[in-house]
């Protein structure tokens, strides 16, 4: 699909999760797990002054980090809206802020050259008419409760349809809409799904949109390819699994790769959380990259800004990292894909290009012995290490029977380069 020929090259993305639920700052959830009332969450909304939001200093931060592109909640499940809709009072223009924050986003990703995605969920535990459901914080009241009245799911999702139309109206070119969620009974006839992707293709002709009008979109096995030229999911063209890289990447029902990401947490929450300190090395998300895209896959990696508006100092310094180790070892990433012709080594990962002339070994681990590449033999001009263009003597391994086409590398005694992943440039003849 050409319209995705961007987002599979890219390879590497920033989630944002920020709302009012940074002030308690106990993850995105915390309105459902802790079943506040809208009164009770009301003094979030009164306080809400994130004075330290600078969106150049974010942007800058996750091009530094190699990322391509990002997408940011404008409305998570609680409702509130980060941007200025003319549908809700419940938006960052009628906080102290009183600003519209999606804006200073947009503005600041396309002036460092990145795509522009938009987060927008199909729950609203504020909206008077969605549903009080099982995951409702309001779930446990009585069922003669006036809370409950007047409840309707049509009149909600009119609501919905309106305010896509405005995000993908009032900011000029949106590359991805990234929705999120359908769940038991509510899914693609309760959001008139046909009727609303009709009109977002309508007012974004190109614009990416991910699978999550359907239910079943964290189980890779129940993607299918659509009937527009295939590698389309229902309803979009995105495979979105969560907190999971799925073991053969994603396919459809006949085995063909189709576009998707993982989305990823940092540390063990996507919103912010004080507490929460058990964020991934820099190794682990290399690691985490180029398995999906040796996989075929992206990775979307995610952030949880402060109350104030920042991004955590742990976050900044290994995405600072990570943009370090892309900076020297980028062409192993971008533009690359699963190199289906070499079996998955012990000691990591492989990727190709997408010409098919450079196939790279990612080494997360030192192998014992010499690298033995299978079936290569007199089909590689000469290895290199990625980062600095230095050789590797190609030679064949004296344990290795004549009748295998395989041919080794002798790694120098020394550490090996990079500890976050050491990559081999094999040029193929």
């Amino acid at each position: 699909m050409p319209h995705t020929d961007w987002f599979t090259s890219s390879r590497f993305g920033l989630f944002i999760h920020w709302g009012l639920y940074a002030i308690p700052a106990r993850g995105e959830w915390i309105k459902n797990q802790e079943k506040i009332t809208d009164e009770a969450y009301q003094p979030y909304f009164d306080e809400f002054n994130p004075t330290r939001y600078d969106a150049r200093e974010w942007a800058r931060a996750a091009k530094a980090a190699g990322q391509k592109y990002a997408v940011i909640t404008t409305k998570h499940h609680d409702g509130f809206c980060l941007f200025d809709s003319k549908l809700t009072d419940y938006k960052a223009t009628n906080t102290p802020i009183a600003k519209d924050l999606i804006r200073e986003y947009v503005d600041a990703f396309r002036a460092e050259g990145l795509k522009v995605g938009f987060y927008y969920s199909l729950l609203d535990w504020h909206h008077p008419k969605y549903p009080i459901d099982r995951l409702h914080p309001l779930r446990d009241i009585p069922e003669n409760d006036p809370r409950r009245k007047n409840r309707s799911m049509p009149d909600y999702v009119d609501y919905l349809h309106g305010q896509v139309r405005e995000l993908l109206t009032n900011y000029g070119k949106i590359d991805i809409l990234w929705f999120d969620f359908s769940y038991d009974n509510n899914h693609t006839t309760t959001w008139r799904a046909r009727e609303l992707v009709d009109m977002i293709r309508t007012l974004q002709p190109g614009i990416i949109l991910n699978n999550r009008l359907t239910t079943g979109h964290a189980d890779p096995t129940k993607q299918k390819a659509g009937g527009s030229g295939g590698g389309q999911t229902p309803l979009g063209d995105l495979a979105t699994p969560e907190q999971i890289i799925p073991p053969q990447g994603v396919v459809d029902s006949d085995g063909n790769l189709l576009v998707w990401e993982a989305c990823m947490t940092l540390n063990n929450h996507w919103g912010y959380c004080r507490d929460d300190h058990n964020f991934k090395n820099p190794a682990e998300v290399v690691q985490m990259l180029v398995e999906c895209v040796s996989k075929g896959g992206n990775l979307l990696l995610n952030v949880g800004p402060t109350a104030k508006g920042e991004i955590q100092p742990e976050a900044l310094a290994i995405l600072a990292r990570v943009g370090e180790w892309l900076r020297l070892n980028g062409e192993s990433v971008y533009n690359c894909s699963r190199a289906t012709f070499m079996n998955k080594p012990d000691w990591g990962r492989y990727t190709l290009s997408a010409d098919g002339k450079k196939l790279y070994a990612h080494l997360f681990t030192r192998p014992m012995g010499p690298i033995v590449f299978e079936n290569l033999a007199g089909k590689v001009k000469h290895v290199r290490y990625l980062r600095d263009g230095s050789e590797l003597k190609i030679s064949r391994p004296w344990n290795i029977p004549e009748k295998w086409p395989h041919i080794g590398v002798n790694l120098p005694s020394t550490p090996l380069p990079d500890e976050l992943s050491t990559v081999l440039e094999i040029t193929l003849v």
